[in-house]
């Protein structure tokens, strides 16, 4: 049998046979073709059949194949044993070490947590001194048996967690003993080897149930057996399991409300109707195809969780919905209507053939028009990134006029139009980073009024529309990194001549994080940041931001409060830093820094980066300097450092709340060895000692000599000249006297 469908589909092979699945409404039609090759769970099916046949010597075999998924049951418990601690109704005996249940606690406790512990076999007398309890805790021990009758006395117990034992080994006595169990509410069974024919016995008589965990087991197949009167179940969670097939297993569940299955083999759904349904999260899975019931029910479904799979084509949604979260994250998802080779698929359809016993049933899709269908006027969040999306179709987005989070990033989008029919009036975080935009298109009217975050970065855009920012009143953070393109400068004088292509941010008031990194920044002359009150500001990437006029530091030095200027090509000279004394943060890595700019001395940053420049030291003083009493992280390796003048290290190493993460990265250099600053050898100390002494020696040496030369020539010329001087002197200071 086969169906038709699209180019790309898996019934496009032409011997891809469906076989239907239902949950209640949930077909997952299961395509053995490409997509899922059926030999590769039959390996595992026969794997369970043996170990399921041979359960006492693969024990240890089990445990690891469902440690898997989890965090590992075989790893080690307590460490030793000891007393539990008391803290009210509440008995924590966690990795006491225990092979049993201790009998000496209070006889009113309510909860008893025996997690981590090797405890094998919980007997029917091991709970009878505690009458009252509610809360029972036996994830991770090596629990193979849990007797019949062990809970007759506990029969108040709401909640009991069995994760990461060893369940499966005597799982019909441990269902006897659960049976027990009148007001059971929650019961978590994960990572205990159970087969879905196991977790039917164990889940027969607990009618009482709202909310189940069978996560990190070996459950393949589900059907209506399974789960056979969990009338008031709340929430199941089959996540990180084989499950590649369901067959009616939730017909019973009309309270379910929250569903999660992710982390199995699901390869489709169709006809999903499970109207009482509110959270389902199938992520995770090989999931080509999502259609819902069609019809005009309301489903009670807020948020869809579709992430990591394999979607063709954006989802065939409920018409009528209460969703406020649509996580399409991570597929293959694109619209075909309008092909690159300008072609049209618009009035292709797919049929799907859904065999059930001896009836056979054709479904007709065309997967756009239900697009249109579905009701979205209640989504908040729509998650379509890392996707194939080259456009959007037109009123799409009208559609969803509560949409508060709209995520585009890292798809193939060319163009992005927002026009007055798409208002988005509430959006208020959009990311189309990671495309291929090479123009934003704006029309008129009032477009993005509530936006605040904006991120554009690592397209190809060389400039927006000024009309993109006039009526976002609310703007915080734009991020343009990596686009090639300039800020528009403060014009001096009209000019007839059209000026090259920018972005113009002066005057947004509201601004106050902008990213520019790797823009090719040509100077930030003309005052570009004037009007705005940014508080950061990153310029990273950008070799020639910093060769123009320096004047733009005075229209931020009120506000801004974190600077990045890694690998700008700076200099010691370049930037005057002392005006901006807000600054509270600094990244001045990667330039070509052989000294630290004195202007820094005085501004009280709590953050410096001076990692990658080619500063052989610091200021001997650099401790004694504002800068230092207020830094509390500093990040100093990758410098060509001397190992003879780290006094301003040993010095930096006693200020207290100055910490250097990277402290173990600093090194020096000596004798053409690099060595770490934190432990020098003591020859290297020494050797650097007598150095500096040397040092010394030799000018004190060189000096001498000529301070004596000199002194010896000053006392040949005095003598010589004694005569001459004298009488010079006596003739013009000199007077007669009477006799």
């Amino acid at each position: 049998m086969s169906s038709k469908a699209l180019p790309g589909a898996p019934g496009s092979t032409g011997n891809c046979v469906w076989s239907q699945v239902r949950m209640l409404g949930i077909k997952v039609s299961q395509p053995w073709g490409e997509s899922l090759p059926a030999p590769a769970f039959l390996p595992v099916r026969r794997a369970a059949a043996e170990m399921e046949a041979l359960l006492p010597g693969l024990s240890l075999l089990l445990v690891l194949l469902a440690a898997g998924w989890g965090n590992g049951v075989g790893a080690a418990w307590a460490m030793s044993p000891g007393g539990c601690k008391h803290v009210q109704s509440t008995a924590d005996c966690t990795g006491r070490w225990l092979s049993s249940v201790p009998g000496n606690l209070q006889g009113d406790i309510e909860e008893l947590l025996l997690n981590d512990n090797t405890i094998q076999v919980l007997g029917r007398a091991s709970l009878l001194p505690y009458p009252q309890l509610k809360h029972l805790s036996l994830s991770k021990n090596r629990l193979k048996l849990i007797e019949p009758g062990a809970f007759l006395g506990s029969q108040g117990l709401h909640v009991l967690s069995l994760a990461d034992n060893l369940l499966f080994t005597n799982y019909s006595q441990t269902a006897a003993a659960l049976s027990a169990l009148p007001a059971l509410r929650t019961l978590d069974l994960s990572g205990n080897c159970l087969t879905e024919d196991m977790l039917s016995v164990l889940l027969l008589n607990l009618p009482s149930l709202e909310s189940l965990s069978v996560a990190r087991n070996i459950i393949m197949r589900l059907d209506s057996s399974v789960f056979t009167n969990l009338t008031q179940l709340l929430e199941l969670n089959l996540e990180k399991n084989y499950i590649f097939e369901i067959d009616q297993a939730f017909e019973g569940l009309q309270k379910l409300q929250r569903l999660n299955i992710a982390y199995n083999y699901m390869p489709c759904i169709v006809d999903f109707g499970l109207t009482q349904l509110k959270v389902l999260n199938v992520s995770h899975n090989i999931i080509e195809w999502f259609l819902a019931f069609e019809n005009d029910d309301l489903f009670e479904l807020e948020v869809l969780d579709l992430s990591h799979n394999r979607l063709l084509f954006f989802p065939v949604l409920p018409r009528q919905s209460k969703l406020h979260s649509l996580l399409l994250k991570d597929n293959e998802l694109s619209f075909y209507q309008r092909l690159p080779n300008g072609t049209s698929l618009a009035d292709v359809t797919v049929q799907f053939l859904i065999i059930d016993g001896n009836s056979t049933n054709i479904t007709t899709v065309n997967l756009w028009d239900e697009v249109c269908y579905s009701n979205l006027s209640s989504l908040r969040l729509l998650d379509m990134s890392q996707n194939q999306f080259w456009y959007l179709p037109e009123g799409f987005l009208a559609k969803m006029p509560s949409l508060t989070h709209l995520k585009l990033n890292q798809n193939c989008l060319e163009t992005f139009h927002l026009s007055e029919e798409d208002p988005l009036a509430m959006l208020t975080d959009l990311d189309l980073s990671q495309n291929q935009l090479v123009e934003l298109q704006v029309g008129a009217g009032a477009i993005l009024p509530s936006l605040q975050l904006f991120n554009l970065s690592t397209n190809r855009l060389r400039v927006l529309p000024a009309e993109v920012f006039t009526y976002t009143r609310k703007i915080t953070t734009v991020d343009l990194s990596r686009n090639r393109l300039d800020l528009c400068p403060q014009p001096a004088v009209a000019s007839e001549v059209e000026s090259p292509p920018c972005v113009d941010i002066r005057g947004i008031e509201t601004l106050s994080r902008l990213y520019l990194a790797g823009c090719g920044l040509r100077g930030l002359d003309g005052q570009p940041f004037r009007g705005t009150s940014l508080t950061h500001l990153d310029l990273s990437d950008n070799q020639q931001a910093l060769a123009g006029d320096p004047g733009w530091l005075q229209d931020l030095a009120a506000t801004l409060r974190v600077l990045s200027l890694r690998n700008t090509s700076l200099s010691s000279a370049v930037v005057d830093f002392s005006a901006l004394q807000s600054l509270v943060a600094l990244d001045l890595s990667g330039n070509s820094l052989s000294a630290l700019p004195a202007s820094l001395s005085a501004v009280k940053l709590r953050s410096l980066d001076l990692r990658d420049n080619c500063l052989p030291a610091l200021p001997t003083d650099v401790a004694r300097t504002p800068l230092a009493r207020s830094l509390q992280e500093l990040y100093l390796s990758r410098n060509p450092y001397n190992c003879c003048t780290l006094g301003w290290w040993e010095s930096l190493q006693r200020v207290e709340q100055l910490r250097v993460p990277d402290g173990r990265e600093v090194t020096c250099s000596y004798d053409s060895r690099t060595l770490s600053a934190r432990a020098l050898p003591e020859t290297v100390l020494r050797a650097c000692r007598w150095k500096v002494a040397n040092l010394a020696l030799l000018y004190l040496v060189l000096a001498l000599p000529t301070c004596l030369t000199l002194l010896v020539a000053f006392a040949v010329v005095f003598l010589m000249l004694k005569q001459k001087l004298l009488k010079m002197l006596k003739s013009r200071c000199g007077a007669s006297s009477p006799y």
